[in-house]
């Protein structure tokens, strides 16, 4: 039963397209769309009120049929455009996060050495001096570790 009723309103759509007056110049939906109002106001010369009135409602619903194409694609453009740039964005995310997560590693252990080179200088100052010893002064040097060396040296200790 639906599908009869479809089939009765196109093929009454169709003939309201088609049956223009006797009169009334044959345009293809193509040229109606393509041409200016000032050619469309020479076409519609000589129609009647109802002609002219069918033949302006044809070239408007075949207009707003353009541009709601014109919609769809731009609408499927941005939206591909934007899923494009959302994994982009998300590759960078992931980067900078393993970026991160490295550094907070290498300054782990950089507190690491830290403390020890603290407590190392604390013990140095603590020991005990005799009256006729002259305390000795150590350096520590700090060398930051490649991370292309095969066996870099952490500090080295002078004394």
């Amino acid at each position: 039963m639906q599908g009869m009723t479809t089939n009765f309103k196109t093929s009454k759509a169709l003939k309201v397209k088609k049956e223009l007056g006797e009169n009334a110049p044959v345009v293809s939906d193509d040229e109606l769309v393509a041409m200016t109002v000032r050619e469309l106001n020479l076409h519609l010369r000589g129609l009647t009120k109802d002609d002219v009135a069918k033949l302006k409602q044809r070239r408007r619903t075949l207009k707003n049929r353009g541009y709601a194409a014109s919609c769809r694609i731009k609408r499927v453009t941005q939206k591909e455009e934007l899923e494009r740039q959302k994994i982009e964005l998300q590759r960078e995310v992931d980067k900078l996060a393993r970026e991160n997560a490295s550094m907070k590693l290498e300054l782990d252990a950089l507190r690491a050495k830290y403390e020890a080179l603290q407590c190392f200088a604390r013990s140095v100052t603590r020991g005990p001096l005799s009256p006729g010893k002259v305390a000795t002064t150590s350096v520590i040097t700090i060398i930051k570790s490649n991370h292309n060396k095969s066996s870099p040296t952490p500090f080295t200790t002078l004394a």
